[in-house]
């Protein structure tokens, strides 16, 4: 399978995930709006989220998927069953302790995320009782990030990237039927949405198992002490485990950057976090569909051309890489940036969403399309890196780009509020990719391939006629106003994103690009 159908093939799945999210975000907002409950929802959604990242698609992921590559290219079939075995072990258990410590300590976490909760007692007991009840759930997703990773580094990617659609679909389940059955019963109707999450992350699990055991690679977990000392002490863990050690740093320095985020939101005035939050939605949308799209199918064929000594198909790959970034990524923040209020309008302004929270997601969602094609490029960026088990050089990078993320929140969030926090995200994460670029290009392990300049002007080019096209739309017409007519104004959205891709395409041709380039490679 070549790299534009698989990644094509994971984007799609990826979209029907993102459209499935924005149905889960619009009945949550048209139930809830933007409150201090969904302020609590969401940032106890959030606190398992973050250790998510640490033992599940982060630097679990990060060090696993390398590693199994390697062993599946250099070591055999045995000893790379085996190697999946023992992670899954001390996985497993490694998680069964997190997991009860979490719902033991989670006013703890609580307070750590957002200590301005406590301003409001209600919110803060709220988002105590959701983070128990949800905590389990980084059991189940660890779990799916290392089927995934096995999956993946097999080339199976349809099952990982279709999953995370069974949790949108038993959110909106929880929004729509479980909200009004917990308010008949007497019982907080956002209360039902953690009971979504749950149910999600056990069926995300169950439908991997199936695939797993048709391979013939479904991971034995072993029980008893002296199983997982045999798996902790098998060389291919500890080798995960030593190549965790820096990744875990730096998911714990984007963590730290969450937490400060998260923390200066809750002291904002309420319904800041959701803004955020809707923000963070939208802007997942490209940054789903095309970093992590790429990553996903980049990292476990760069770690093979890694293993097989092959420098110029390493190089190739990363090239096709980031010149599939700048063509979607450029063209998608431009979106972000100019035609963010007709968006958030016609996705969010329905029920209890109020009219003046339509211009506040808005800022935010501009401050982080500017920094949409780093948000991207990071993807494609690190995989270079964790692929060659270079996760040092990553790490020291992020912590730098932490702490000029902060100073730009201490002159940002001033002037702009919750929308200066997305900003500082958005420059951080330009800064952030431009550093890994140069990094590989310095070592020599990324070669850009000719034509470079050429391609930028035709990208610059259709941009430009693109911007100007979605400046009139949004002026053009008063989106918040037509909330009254709901579908007129989905049919004008339609019409405006397929003139947008007209425009766009169209110019890129007119200009000379040939896209079969990035089909056939």
């Amino acid at each position: 399978m070549s790299l534009f159908k698989s990644a094509s093939t994971v984007s799609l799945l990826t979209l029907a995930s993102r459209v499935t999210g924005l149905v889960r975000e619009l009945l949550v907002a048209a139930t809830f709006g933007a409150s201090g409950l969904t302020d609590a929802f969401n940032v106890a959604f959030r606190i398992p989220n973050l250790f998510r990242r640490l033992f599940g698609e982060g630097a679990f992921s990060q060090a696993f998927v390398p590693t199994l590559a390697h062993s599946k290219q250099a070591d055999g079939e045995a000893a790379t069953h085996r190697l999946i075995d023992s992670v899954a072990t001390v996985l497993a258990w490694t998680l069964l302790v997190t997991c009860a410590l979490g719902v033991i300590g989670a006013p703890v976490l609580v307070w750590a995320l957002a200590s301005g909760f406590k301003q409001t007692p209600h919110s803060f007991e709220a988002t105590v009782v959701m983070t128990r009840w949800m905590f389990p759930y980084i059991g189940f997703m660890s779990m799916v990030a290392l089927s995934a990773g096995i999956l993946n580094t097999w080339k199976r990617f349809a099952v990982p990237a279709s999953t995370p659609v069974l949790l949108n679909l038993s959110m909106i389940g929880a929004a729509w039927l479980g909200a009004p059955w917990f308010a008949s019963l007497g019982i907080e109707p956002i209360y039902a949405m953690a009971g979504g999450v749950m149910v999600g992350g056990v069926l995300q699990l169950a439908v991997q198992i199936p695939v797993l055991y048709r391979l013939g690679l479904l991971p034995r977990i072993g029980l008893g002490w002296s199983k997982l000392s045999a798996a902790w002490n098998d060389p291919g863990t500890r080798r995960v485990a030593r190549m965790m050690l820096p990744g875990l740093l730096g998911v714990g320095v984007a963590h730290v950057s969450l937490l400060i985020n998260t923390q200066i939101a809750s002291w904002l005035v309420p319904g800041s976090v959701t803004w955020l939050t809707y923000a963070d939605r939208l802007m997942e949308f490209p940054t789903a569909m095309l970093g992590v799209a790429l990553g996903v199918v980049l990292m476990p064929q760069l770690a093979g051309a890694r293993a097989a000594d092959d420098p110029e198909r390493y190089s190739a790959m990363l090239d096709w890489g980031l010149r599939l970034v700048v063509l979607l990524a450029v063209p998608s923040s431009i979106a972000l940036l100019v035609f963010s209020q007709p968006l958030v309008a016609t996705l969010f302004h329905y029920g209890a969403f109020k009219d003046s929270d339509v211009p506040q997601v808005a800022l935010a969602l501009s401050g982080y399309g500017a920094g949409l094609v780093g948000l991207v490029a990071i993807k494609v960026l690190a995989s270079g890196f964790y692929a060659s088990h270079d996760m040092r050089t990553p790490v020291r990078i992020a912590i730098v780009v932490l702490v000029i993320t902060q100073l730009l929140n201490i002159a940002l969030v001033p002037l702009l509020k919750h929308a200066g926090l997305a900003l500082s995200i958005g420059i951080g994460a330009l800064v952030n990719a431009t550093w890994l670029l140069v990094a590989l290009l310095k070592r020599g392990s990324y070669r850009p391939a000719p034509g470079w300049g050429r391609f930028a002007l035709q990208i610059f080019a259709a941009s430009a006629l693109l911007a100007v096209f979605l400046m009139w739309g949004a002026g053009s017409f008063s989106w918040i106003a037509m909330r009254a007519h709901a579908w007129q104004r989905v049919g004008l959205m339609g019409l405006m994103l397929s003139g947008s891709a007209a425009i766009y395409f169209v110019a890129l041709w007119a200009a000379g690009l040939k896209l079969r380039q990035f089909v056939t490679h």
